[in-house]
């Protein structure tokens, strides 16, 4: 799967978003070693912090069916009716991500036209792993 078509899963992922607080809507697209594809988007909850962000439900969507290796991350996201140039994880799936990817890890941010590709390290440079326990 080329970047480009992992951009596109991504931005079709997001159509399934539901925003109705922020008006927010992301889109995520995983690709395994295995060649898989686990696509997310966010899910979020009167009650704020119970809602999900687009790249853990991908991610977690994953992991609960048995993937622990992982090639490439994209994340598309931006308000209704827009794409954002430039839609990065949060903290937390920052850290999500690092729990199961290695530091050269490929994370696509952009749109399906205009995208660049960051490292897990170039986004979360001290990142807390099972190696600091």
């Amino acid at each position: 799967m080329t970047d480009a078509e992992l951009m596109n899963a991504a931005q079709k992922a997001r159509e399934n978003s539901y925003s109705p607080y922020s008006h927010f809507r992301v889109g995520a697209a995983l690709l395994t070693k295995s060649g898989k594809l686990y696509t997310g988007c966010n899910i979020e909850n009167a009650a704020y912090p119970a809602g999900n962000c687009a790249e853990r439900t991908a991610i977690f969507k994953a992991v609960s069916e048995g993937e622990r290796e992982f090639e490439a991350l994209a994340i598309v996201g931006g308000k209704e009716g827009e794409t954002s140039e430039f839609c990065a994880p949060c903290g937390i799936c920052r850290q999500v991500i690092a729990e199961f990817c290695q530091k050269d890890f490929k994370i696509l941010l952009g749109n399906p036209k205009t995208f660049k590709a960051y490292t897990l390290e170039a986004l979360l440079p001290l990142s807390f792993t099972d190696k600091d326990l």
